[in-house]
């Protein structure tokens, strides 16, 4: 997703969340807004960053208790986010991560071709998949300056790392295990666990979608 395809998508929920203005004038009403604060922290969280200040400024939504006041301080954290991205203060990628990103599409894009030919076991297409997410995790740790420690390099101790640094959530960590999972069958030649293309299928489009969610 490029810049202005952000500011699309951020003007887009900044709109969606009057709906959670109630209609009563009453301060004292049981708030509707929590549906509001979810979206727009998960998506902050998501583009913006964990860390980032945009975020905490979202978050502070959670206590209010108006459900006007909650959504206008969803609403001025999302328009200083548009500002931000407006400015060109986003700089999103260095060339160097952005390369490297590019070299894990056309693994995927591989497995994708591999998963198209009926002639060919869908394990192979695991096997890459499980590559291009095991690159990607140890090209973002490195980005980040992390450290796995003693820890033997792979897919665990990357996504380890990620979730220590707060970079990823724990649905992801459930998500990248169960991945590593159905590469690791397909590499020790288990192959009744990863006979099934549509499962593949499922793992591949995860993984981009995974990708394409954290490369921001």
């Amino acid at each position: 997703m490029d810049t202005q395809e952000l500011i699309e998508q951020t003007l887009r929920l900044r709109q969606r969340i009057q709906a959670y203005v109630s209609d009563s004038a009453s301060a004292w009403e049981p708030p509707r807004a929590g549906g509001a604060v979810a979206q727009v922290c998960e998506f902050l969280r998501a583009y913006a960053g964990p860390k980032s200040p945009f975020l905490a400024e979202a978050g502070a939504a959670r206590t209010a208790r108006a459900d006007s006041y909650r959504v206008g301080l969803l609403a001025v954290a999302l328009d200083s986010f548009i500002e931000y991205l407006q400015s060109g203060l986003h700089s999103g990628l260095s060339p160097e991560r952005t390369a490297q990103i590019d070299v894990v599409s056309d693994i995927l894009d591989q497995a994708n071709s591999l998963l198209e030919k009926k002639d060919c076991h869908p394990a192979a297409a695991a096997v890459l998949v499980g590559a291009s997410l095991e690159e990607f995790l140890q090209n973002w740790v490195e980005a980040e300056g992390l450290s796995i420690g003693n820890s033997k390099p792979g897919i665990d101790a990357y996504c380890k790392s990620l979730r220590s640094a707060e970079l990823i959530q724990k649905q992801d960590v459930k998500d990248v295990t169960a991945w590593a999972g159905i590469r690791n069958d397909a590499a020790h030649g288990k192959w009744d666990q990863v006979s099934d293309r549509a499962r593949i299928r499922l793992m591949l489009e995860g993984v981009n979608l995974f990708m394409r969610q954290k490369a921001v």
